[in-house]
């Protein structure tokens, strides 16, 4: 069995089907829930951090995200396999020198696609992964600003930086992959003035069931190449070095 952390930074957004994905792939998973207790002890293999409604930056109102954003800072020096997701993935980017603000173009909540970038062709996570894949949405913060060296991965219109890597193994995804149906449906009744900014007809239960069948097709497998790559059956990214020209 190999060794994951799950954080879930709300009861608003547990595990969800990420928790049954993992398992089925072989991880053994530990829960952790910082606003209630403090962050586990000890080594894992890999890292899952979730989403909440909180900002990356409300160390005031939540000062345990400070903890949170420090897991996920050693995970990358330690070169600890790091998925995380929405918030999550927000919290990677502050915790690595990137910049997360208010969006200026609005809520993106609902189903959607997000590009694929050329960098992704070459990743061990995100090469076999459909041009553009299906997500779930609903976030008002986005990362504006990638942390230095970060390699961009996945992209949208209204914001570019829904997917990217720090260094070789710690990946921040803007979107959800890990609800169910009920869950995005809860979201939409808790927050109708998010739930405005989708689509016509995005959250009727059946093109809610049949966004979250697309999201399971594409992303369950990610996740088994994720736990896969926390366990060493699959190699890394492999550095890039600049090279001179012969003469």
């Amino acid at each position: 069995m190999t060794s994951v952390l799950v954080v879930q930074l709300d009861d608003t957004d547990p595990p969800g089907r990420l928790a049954e994905w993992l398992a089925d792939a072989g991880a053994e998973i530990t829960l952790a829930q910082p606003y209630r207790e403090p962050l586990p002890e000890g080594e894992y293999a890999a890292v899952v951090c979730l989403g909440g409604p909180m900002g990356a930056n409300d160390v005031i109102d939540h000062p345990w995200l400070v903890d949170v954003r420090r897991l996920l800072a050693t995970s990358v020096t330690k070169r600890t396999p790091v998925l995380a997701v929405c918030l999550g993935a927000q919290l990677l980017a502050v915790a690595t020198g990137g910049v997360v603000e208010v969006g200026d173009n609005g809520p993106e909540v609902g189903g959607g696609l997000v590009a694929k970038r050329d960098l992704g062709a070459a990743d061990p996570l995100f090469a076999e992964l459909p041009m553009m894949p299906d997500v779930v949405q609903f976030h008002h913060d986005a990362v504006t600003r990638l942390p230095v060296d970060a390699a961009l991965l996945a992209s949208a219109t209204r914001y570019p930086n829904q997917a990217f890597r720090v260094g070789p193994v710690a990946y921040g995804i803007q979107f959800h992959i890990e609800t169910t149906p009920e869950t995005l449906l809860a979201w939409a009744a808790d927050n109708p003035e998010s739930a405005a900014w989708a689509k016509p007809g995005a959250f009727e239960p059946d093109r809610v069931a049949e966004l979250h069948d697309d999201v399971e097709e594409v992303w369950r497998p990610f996740v088994e190449r994720f736990v896969r790559l926390a366990r060493g059956e699959l190699a890394p990214v492999s550095p890039t070095r600049p090279t001179l020209p012969l003469i």
